[in-house]
């Protein structure tokens, strides 16, 4: 482990003067199917894209206003109609709450997409513009790729494929100038490639293995309930008249397993990534997740319950009186049965997390729950003396139960917030959110401590030392809480939270804290934001004149609106106090947003000399100010400035880095150079 760990230190060290250079790691190259269309035949233009390892492509085929850049393709065809939209095939699907609080598709690997034209020409020509950005797992940045495209209706080109090495070197080649097989090469860090190896492909699973214990986890909770307790000793009866012994155990635990992961694979069959999108974004399911959120929490808390019809239950536990393996499959039907009123809403639960993720998880969350569930039963069938060392059944089942009712109603808003923020319906702001659950866990913690109860609570007495506990670490939760009123941060709870530019008030006195104020005074600022507060620029040009007016320097901030981890660094380094302060005090701070798609005044349009291609948007623009003044193209990308001399940066510009003491070194060094050069 330590020789590798050399080699890559060595080969970050060998690749230093390399870091800053231009990366494209996605590579774009077209064809058309069939290859010589005749006129009024239809076919189809075929984009495929190399990409790095490491690193993924965002598709084209989720909500534009999620927040990531959607892949789009702009044709700008002569005798040639386009036919319904772009296609992507098979995307990967990943539901991220702490950013975006939606669902997005990407690929890895490599990716496709397909766009069906019709021939109406013998001239035809096929042109356009391909716009994508490219992510990595590893070094945290992001790169916008895009370039033009031209097929045309000559014996050679229309037939012929973009010729891209489809290897993965250090030297990468990337994107087509032209219609021709010109390539550009842009260089790759060896010491990226190396680390590459060891860097997750799909994002996704590292969810899948959290979300299983999660479901685990649920699953044990269910088994504390009144509806399932008294099921136990349902089952070491039936067992111990059965013949068969351990091995009927083992395969009661295998039907109870089976059963729940049915229902789990017949959702997975039907959330594919474009159903996952619509159950994560639209505010049809999720205020239907909602309304069965609020209406299991109730039922927990003892207003009514849930029960299936009496005659099917009946049905089912009079055939596991059969006995043999049929009478085990539905004695653990029995039980799934029975148990639901209790098991019911938090299996539900699971599911509808499920829902909103790739396909396996459906299965994968039925798995974790159903196995928390089959384990004990499975030992108390084969070992029925367990059942004598078991804890009395009584009113701490009800008070499990009434615990994850106030969870449920908690959890419900999440999905009410998720709707509110994709509609920007502005009835769930940050501090009416807050308001909510402190009320909510308010209220869990005077029931838990005993000054409230519900219907089916039995008569109080002396409080227990757990449920004491556990009721303080609730007080604590509420507690902790409360400061987020007046804008304070609550980092631990940042993915579940509405975001901090929703925040309304400050206190009693009306003054408003938005963590992301809004300068129309600037240009651009009647519709760009700076993070926390921050006062600033959006046009280089404009904060380089203020910046030498109050003698201070630069600090540029190249970013993006879909750059997840631009949004990192700012809710993890920039808003530690410290940074802040400096920041606000030291620097005059500029924001370039290299993904935007504001289209400028045409009398602003220019032609770059990087790449001959005409830049009419203020992302393009900033983007190419990033690439030709700085060698960059990925972003987070943070410049020091001196305004008055700034042919040359005041330090090494630095990336995505979530070491709170780098960034304050890197802003107090630019500081004392920038007073070097008075």
């Amino acid at each position: 482990m330590r020789l590798k760990q050399l080699v890559l230190l060595f080969l970050t060290l060998l690749n230093l003067p390399l870091m800053a250079q231009k990366i494209t790691p996605a590579k774009w190259s077209w064809t058309l199917n069939p290859k010589s269309p005749k006129v009024g035949q239809e076919a189809e233009v075929i984009f495929k894209v190399a990409i790095q390892p490491s690193w993924y492509l965002y598709s084209s085929d989720f909500d534009k206003d999620l927040g990531p850049i959607v892949t789009t393709i702009t044709f700008n065809n002569q005798g040639v109609e386009t036919i319904g939209e772009l296609k992507a095939i098979n995307p990967h699907s990943k539901f991220d709450k702490e950013i975006w609080n939606g669902t997005y598709t990407y690929f890895t690997g490599k990716a496709e997409f397909r766009q069906k034209v019709k021939i109406l020409a013998p001239n035809w020509k096929i042109e356009g513009i391909y716009d994508s950005q490219s992510c990595s797992n590893v070094t945290g940045l992001c790169v916008p790729i895009k370039g033009p495209f031209s097929i045309i209706a000559s014996s050679d080109e229309a037939s012929s494929i973009a010729k891209v090495d489809t290897a993965i070197p250090v030297k990468a080649t990337t994107e087509l100038k032209g219609s021709k097989d010109s390539l550009k090469s842009d260089t790759i860090s060896a010491a990226q490639i190396a680390l590459a190896a060891d860097s997750p492909q799909v994002p996704e699973d590292e969810s899948l293995f959290s979300f299983f214990f999660i479901a685990l986890g649920a699953g044990f909770l269910a088994l504390l309930t009144p509806c399932v307790y008294p099921l136990i000793p349902m089952t070491v009866s039936f067992f111990t008249k059965q013949k068969g012994g351990k091995g009927l155990a083992f395969l009661y635990g295998g039907f109870i397993v089976l059963i729940y992961v049915f229902f789990g694979t017949i959702l997975a069959f039907f959330a594919g990534a474009s159903f996952a999108n619509f159950l994560s974004t639209h505010w049809i399911p999720n205020l239907l997740f909602f309304v069965i959120f609020i209406f299991f929490g109730i039922s927990f808390l003892g207003a009514f319950e849930i029960v299936l019809p009496s005659n099917l239950v009946n049905n089912v536990d009079a055939k596991s009186d059969k006995g043999g393996i049929i009478g085990v499959f539905f004695m653990a039907f029995t039980l799934v049965l029975v148990s639901f009123s209790c098991t019911g809403p938090l299996a539900g639960s699971i599911l509808i997390a499920a829902s909103q993720g790739a396909f396996v998880k459906p299965i994968v969350g039925m798995l974790g729950f159903s196995l928390a569930f089959a384990i004990p039963f499975t030992l108390f069938a084969v070992f029925p003396g367990f059942m004598k060392k078991l804890p009395k059944s009584g009113n701490w089942m009800n008070e499990v139960k009434v615990v994850l009712g106030f969870l449920e109603i908690a959890l419900a808003f999440k999905f009410l917030s998720v709707a509110d923020q994709v509609y920007h319906w502005h009835l769930l702001d940050r501090e009416i959110f807050l308001a909510i659950w402190i009320a909510i866990f308010g209220a869990l913690t005077l029931y838990l401590f005993g000054k409230i109860s519900l219907p089916h609570d039995g008569p109080s007495g002396k409080l227990s030392v757990p449920r004491t506990l556990f009721a303080t670490a609730v007080l604590a939760f509420v507690i902790y809480l409360i400061p987020g009123m007046w804008g304070a941060p609550l980092k631990g709870l940042s993915g579940w939270l509405p975001p901090m530019g929703t925040q309304d008030f400050k206190g009693g006195s009306g003054e408003s804290t938005s963590s992301e104020k809004s300068n129309t005074l600037v240009k651009y600022g009647d519709f760009l934001k700076l993070p926390l507060g921050l006062d600033g620029f959006f046009d280089y040009e404009e904060a380089k004149a203020y910046a030498v007016k109050v003698g201070k320097p630069m600090f540029i901030d190249f970013t993006g609106h879909g750059c997840v981890n631009c949004r990192k660094m700012e809710e993890n380094v920039w808003s530690d106090p410290k940074v802040l302060s400096i920041l606000k005090k030291e620097y005059v701070v500029v924001a370039l947003y290299c993904d935007d798609k504001t289209e400028l005044p045409k009398e602003k349009w220019y032609v770059s000399k990087e790449d001959g291609q005409e830049k009419k948007t203020l992302g393009d623009q900033n983007l190419d100010f990033q690439i030709t003044r700085f060698n960059s193209n990925a972003q987070p990308h943070y410049v020091l400035m001196d305004p008055r001399k700034d042919l040359q940066p005041l330090q090494k510009p630095v990336a995505f880095d979530l070491d709170v003491n780098h960034f304050i070194e890197f802003l107090q060094k630019g500081i004392a150079a920038y007073k070097s050069n008075q």
